[in-house]
């Protein structure tokens, strides 16, 4: 299994309108490298998702439901969606401060590519983060 995480602007798609949908089809993404990280999602893998912009916090944990496939956004064939489930909002979110504050998330893609919208999350981070959550 795979970690990643995904940014949303919780104004235009926030954890709450994903939570009300019920799923979410991850596309827009007009990235290469992000692109590339859509494309080694696999179904079942965990997925942070973090409000970017307003909040700058990892708010819940979501699950791919459904490997990449065509963007049907673009007729352009390089870009691809996959399709994402919600599986809990954290009653305690972590706040990009925090991870900038603590040395072993210290080569956290977040924090390294900070302008990239899906990221790897490395088996460690990942622990991590989530018992920040806790």
């Amino acid at each position: 299994m795979n970690h990643w995480l995904v940014k949303s602007e919780p104004f235009k798609y926030s954890w709450e309108d994903f939570v009300k949908e019920g799923k979410s089809v991850w596309d827009g993404v007009r990235n290469y490298q992000a692109r590339n990280n859509l494309m080694a999602m696999k179904k079942g893998d965990w997925v942070y998702f973090y409000h970017s912009n307003e909040g700058l916090e990892v708010v819940g944990l979501a699950e791919v439901s459904k490997e990449h496939y065509p963007d049907p956004t673009t007729e352009d064939p390089r870009w691809v969606v996959v399709e994402l489930i919600p599986i809990r909002k954290f009653t305690k979110t972590v706040t990009l401060k925090q991870m900038k504050l603590d040395e072993r998330l210290s080569n956290l893609a977040l924090l390294k590519q900070s302008r990239l919208s899906v990221t790897p999350v490395d088996k460690p981070e990942f622990d991590i983060i989530m018992s920040l959550t806790e």
